[in-house]
């Protein structure tokens, strides 16, 4: 039973991750120029990505009897702050948005390693799911960092 309750905790901390994914490529697609439409199109794109993931995360929380959180992590909550000070200093030039969106993509992969460690004791199917969309995640990072690093 304490084995079903830790993976639903688990679960439920990567939904509030990937809650917190969604909101971080909104904003960035608020804070965007009118000309970074490549941008904003990468951002719909990894939007698309979380809801599926948010989606899979549910199913495997209803599916174990558990109830799937809707909110963001509180660290979540703090990032969106901090980008909203340090937008006031730095305004909203592309290299900026970006530096923000891998800052979120950092968080999500050590979210992600963090679920994944040998302790949290994951069934196998469910450890197989999130292996595959920490390494989606981690393609999606190397893209943002790659997109800013080409800003400098």
């Amino acid at each position: 039973m304490e084995t079903i309750e830790n993976t639903v905790e688990v679960l439920n901390d990567l939904l509030q991750i990937n809650n917190d994914r969604i909101t971080g490529y909104e904003r960035a697609i608020d804070e965007s120029k009118g000309g970074d439409l490549d941008l904003k199109a990468i951002f719909e794109t990894l939007i698309a990505q979380s809801k599926l993931y948010k989606s899979s995360l549910e199913q495997q929380v209803i599916a174990l009897g558990g109830t799937p959180d809707k909110g963001t992590t509180n660290s979540g909550k703090i990032y969106r702050v901090w980008m909203d000070v340090k937008a006031t200093f730095t305004g909203h030039d592309r290299k900026s948005v970006l530096e923000n969106c891998e800052f979120g993509e950092d968080a999500a992969q050590k979210a992600y390693k963090e679920a994944l460690s040998p302790e949290n004791d994951l069934p196998q199917d469910i450890r197989s799911l999130l292996v595959d969309q920490q390494t989606e995640l981690k393609v999606a990072h190397d893209k943002i960092k790659g997109l800013r690093d080409a800003q400098s």
